[in-house]
């Protein structure tokens, strides 16, 4: 008994520490895209900065999560929250990595007028964050309702990134080549990101299910 309850413990652990790499991957993109926003070249240099974080607590969960299958031999539902924690960390780092590109762009771009209005890119930048917010939720509380919610929500990125693109591209000259491309970045980054949290969907939902989601479900 009070060794499952140790490795319930660590189970907690490994849990937690995930949840801190999301708020990582979370503030990054927040950060960044505030960034471009209000042509805060500070804040921008700052992610750039702490994505160090982000790539040591992703080495950490690994390690971790490592550990506890050697020590605990876990099957069934235990093992799968193991292996789900390992993907999650990944799909979570590549998400803060994102936020640093963001702001990297943001830096390229200065204090230059918007082109276009980034009504499109707002739209992806909101919907993306709601889709991190879930997933964690739905990471904890292992809810694969709010897992299908994640993954209908990348339809609407995908929407909006249509819209972006087009945009851009009628606007694509000599003049305007450098911003162009820059947006055309972020609005990527942005898009990719929303399939990462997807990713996270599709793995609580095999946490959960042992199997992985299909059209059916």
């Amino acid at each position: 008994m009070i060794v499952r309850e140790n490795f319930e413990l660590q189970l907690k652990e490994l849990q937690g520490k995930i949840v801190e790499l999301a708020e990582l991957a979370s503030g990054a993109i927040t950060k960044s895209f505030t960034a471009l926003e209000n042509r805060d070249f500070e804040e921008a240099l700052g992610v750039i900065e702490d994505d160090t974080k982000a790539d040591l607590l992703e080495e950490e969960i690994n390690d971790f999560a490592i550990l506890l299958i050697a020590k605990q031999q876990p099957v069934a539902i235990d093992l799968r929250r193991i292996i789900a924690a390992i993907k999650i960390a990944s799909d979570m780092e590549r998400m803060a990595d994102f936020g640093v590109n963001i702001a990297k762009s943001a830096i390229r771009i200065g204090d230059q007028p918007f082109i276009l209005p980034i009504t499109s890119l707002k739209e992806m930048y909101d919907i993306t964050l709601k889709m991190i917010e879930l997933s964690i939720d739905a990471f904890e509380r292992e809810d694969i309702t709010l897992a299908r919610e994640i993954i209908e929500m990348d339809d609407e990125v995908d929407r909006f990134y249509g819209d972006m693109i087009r945009s851009l591209l009628r606007l694509s000259d000599e003049k305007n080549l450098q911003q162009v491309t820059q947006l055309s970045f972020i609005a990527r980054y942005l898009e990719r990101t929303a399939d990462h949290t997807t990713n996270i969907a599709e793995n609580i939902y095999f946490l959960v299910r042992g199997r992985y989601i299909s059209r059916r479900d």
